[in-house]
């Protein structure tokens, strides 16, 4: 499956590339403060997800919504996160781009199917999880999420033009903890919402 998440990540951040001029400087990256939130659902884990980030005075949190369909009724899970961050080097990979360490203070995670396949399917089958519940897995992780004692922050690019907010395409094994992992690709930007900049 994890080949498959990568090819459908590596397909949506070729939807709509972004010119390396129109991005901002490190220091808008630094001082960002809005929400910025997926246009529409996205193709993402072998269905659709929305996702959210709310940036303000040097944290993130990312709210992740997953659901089997592009209307997102038929949900999965939601998964949220979020810390501090500090914006690194410019993009070796990536004109205009920056890398940047995001730091995980906290995950959650709630179950929002009470299909057994697909709870097995996204690993959350042995996480001792109750449908519609949020659980935090800050110490035990769960499925691709490791425990944030193993994974503390997430490598990652962040770029920022007047579409909105830039983030670099996931690892298919989730994994962006070490510097070598830093993604070489940006995503579909996530849009200014309600006051974003």
């Amino acid at each position: 499956m994890t080949t498959r998440l990568c090819a459908l990540a590596l397909l949506a951040a070729q939807i709509a590339p972004a010119q390396a001029d129109e991005f901002r400087p490190a220091a808008d990256l630094e001082a960002l403060n809005g929400t910025y939130r997926s246009t529409a659902p996205e193709p993402w884990y072998g269905g659709y997800g929305v996702r959210e980030f709310v940036m303000e005075d040097g944290h993130w949190n990312l709210i992740f919504t997953h659901a089997m369909d592009p209307g997102m009724v038929h949900r999965t899970f939601q998964y949220r996160a979020g810390g501090p961050y500090e914006i690194l080097n410019p993009s070796a990979d990536v004109d205009g781009a920056h890398q940047g360490l995001f730091t995980y203070d906290w995950k959650h995670v709630t179950l929002l199917t009470d299909d057994p396949e697909l709870q097995a399917a996204y690993g959350l089958a042995a996480c001792d999880l109750t449908v519609n519940l949020e659980a935090d897995i800050s110490e035990t992780g769960c499925g691709h999420w490791q425990p944030v004692a193993a994974c503390g922050a997430d490598y990652d690019l962040l770029a920022l033009n007047d579409d909105g907010l830039f983030w670099g395409v996931r690892a298919a094994d989730n994994n962006q903890c070490t510097p070598d992992r830093t993604p070489t690709a940006l995503l579909p930007a996530v849009a200014p919402f309600g006051g974003g900049a």
